[in-house]
């Protein structure tokens, strides 16, 4: 592996460990690294291994807040994204996969400006049956397709106003169930190998200092300024995503 290939997979790590500990958007930047240098469909095999790692350092961090029943609302419909996105990764190109994703998270930003513009109509929506199932799915996909669940779900997190900590907890539930699940799916797709599983673990330290920085930058930032971060690099994501650049 090159060097230029080593430093992608670092900073990659680092920014996994930060968004584990509650800044889901910036792990976009991850997939844009590690899809830009690896190919969109082969850098999920690369990032899995490194996210969980992740989810064992944040889970115990964060346990006491949040519990598991919004996860067990949230995961049913996820499985059927993650079935629907097996068949994606058989059928679309790296290029199709990109705008998919980029597609999900740009409709999440949508309703996050919508609660802003139209509350009373929001309100509506979002306890509504149907959008927890939706968000749920689309969650299902991203994730299975892109590693890129984090800021779909803290939105749709966000839009039921659970405070931040508590997001912070449902969230690490959830991912540690979900990417243990993912393992064996994408190594049927032959999506991880020895050789990514070996530098998966070397990038280890990097996914510590990431998690550590991240938990300290949390507990400072405000929930507004918490809300509006998670909105801006989703966005971001997504537009970059969607261009292809």
């Amino acid at each position: 592996m090159t060097t230029e290939l080593v430093i992608v997979l670092a900073v990659s790590a680092f920014f996994i460990g930060v968004s584990k500990a509650g800044f889901s958007g910036v792990s976009l930047i991850s997939v844009f690294l590690l899809a830009e240098n690896f190919g969109a469909k082969e850098s999920l095999g690369v990032a899995l291994p490194m996210l969980i790692m992740a989810d064992l350092l944040v889970y115990p961090a964060y346990r006491k807040y949040g519990s598991w029943g919004p996860v067990w609302k949230f995961l049913w419909p996820a499985l059927i994204g993650i079935g629907i996105a097996l068949w994606g990764l058989h059928a679309f190109s790296n290029e199709t996969v990109r705008v998919v994703i980029g597609s999900i998270i740009l409709s999440m930003v949508g309703m996050q400006l919508l609660r802003k513009w139209a509350p009373v109509f929001f309100e509506k929506m979002v306890h509504s049956h149907s959008f927890g199932i939706a968000a749920g799915v689309s969650g299902g996909v991203a994730t299975m397709m892109a590693n890129a669940a984090g800021p779909i779900m803290q939105l749709y997190l966000l839009s039921r106003r659970m405070p931040k900590m508590e997001l912070i907890g449902v969230g690490a539930r959830f991912f540690l169930v979900v990417n243990f699940l993912k393992l064996p799916l994408s190594a049927g797709l032959d999506l991880i190998t020895w050789e990514t599983l070996k530098w998966d673990f070397i990038m280890l330290p990097s996914v510590v200092l990431g998690v550590l920085i991240g938990k300290k930058l949390l507990v400072k930032v405000p929930q507004k300024a918490f809300e509006a971060t998670v909105v801006v690099f989703a966005l971001i994501a997504g537009l970059r995503l969607v261009s292809g650049s």
